[in-house]
């Protein structure tokens, strides 16, 4: 297939576009490399330089590409960020959904998969999380997500696009090439290896008080290719709607900083810090369903397997894709 990828110069959209070339698949990577790296885009991959805000830009890469295929990976996503500057999170992750949305519909492209999230759910009420969950965004990283669902469902409705929503937990590992690079970085795995490299002097545990079985928060980490892997089953699938991806069951911080410590083979010092407010004790997807329907399961979900991928590109690329 001819996929038109959005935010390819990013984590996920750099190994999705891996794995998708590696199965024959043609990409034209479309992105503004504003938050995303030139140097994690796919060599193989055609590269278009634009802006999903800008209409015209969207619109003329599209017509370009005539694309048999959307994964749309261009998106903001710092929670903390979102309350912060709420506003440029509706204009990137909305308005720009929506342009990309109709320079789809004009050029008669109907398959996309979206790169959504578990923030679209909020304080869940169950756990695991399934998909017929409330969703009860807390933040507008979440709200900005669910706003482009809600808007794919009419599009689907009215135009007859096919829209698949990939909500997702915490994104881990790395591929041989491509690793995780953020700025700021804000996720566990690569700040606690951060300390094994000697960038950093320890790292924090927001709050030991939690119902869990160690009293830290557990989250549910999937590996980046497993991911990847989800992304081209729903591509090649003729399939529709949300489904949650994840491990269904997680690890705590503390077991993460225990297997970084184990791959590493350094001590990672830890500091007891206050909860951070808004903080769930436990965040785990429920994934039958793309199980059942995809096809899918995890095949690298083993903590130490994930560190250890991570660990490999940090090693490899100390200062990320800096010099």
């Amino acid at each position: 297939m001819r996929v038109f990828l959005t935010g390819g110069a990013g984590y996920i959209g750099s190994v999705t576009s891996e794995l998708l070339l590696n199965e024959g698949h043609e990409v034209t990577i479309f992105d503004n490399l504003g938050r995303g790296h030139r140097e994690a885009i796919e060599p193989r991959a055609d590269f278009i330089e634009g802006d999903l805000r800008d209409k015209d830009s969207v619109a003329d890469a599209m017509a370009k590409v005539k694309p048999d295929a959307v994964m749309h990976f261009a998106a903001y996503a710092l929670v903390g960020e979102s309350m912060v500057q709420p506003e440029i999170y509706f204009r990137n992750n909305v308005v720009g959904g929506i342009n990309l949305a109709e320079a789809m519909l004009a050029n008669n492209v109907q398959k996309i998969v979206f790169s959504s999230t578990c923030a679209t759910y909020g304080q869940p009420e169950r756990v695991p999380i399934t998909e017929d969950e409330p969703q009860r965004p807390q933040n507008p990283y979440g709200e900005s997500k669910l706003m482009f669902e809600h808007t794919l469902k009419w599009y689907q409705e009215l135009h007859g696009m096919k829209p698949v929503f990939l909500r997702y937990f915490n994104a881990c590992g790395a591929t041989e090439t491509y690793g995780e690079d953020h700025d700021p970085e804000t996720h566990l795995i690569p700040l606690v290896l951060r300390v094994a490299l000697g960038q950093r002097e320890s790292v924090k545990i927001f709050g030991d008080d939690y119902d869990t079985p160690d009293g830290t928060c557990l989250r549910d980490y999937i590996h980046i290719v497993d991911l990847a892997r989800a992304h081209i089953l729903a591509l090649e699938k003729d399939v529709s709607g949300p489904f949650n991806l994840g491990t269904g069951t997680g690890n705590s911080v503390l077991e993460v900083i225990e297997a970084c410590r184990e791959v590493t083979g350094h001590p990672i010092p830890a500091e007891l810090a206050p909860r951070r407010p808004g903080d769930p004790a436990r965040l785990v997807a429920g994934a039958e369903k793309a199980e059942t329907i995809l096809g899918w399961k995890p095949k690298l979900a083993d903590m130490h397997t994930i560190v250890a991928s991570a660990w490999k590109w940090h090693q490899a690329h100390p200062n990320g894709y800096g010099a």
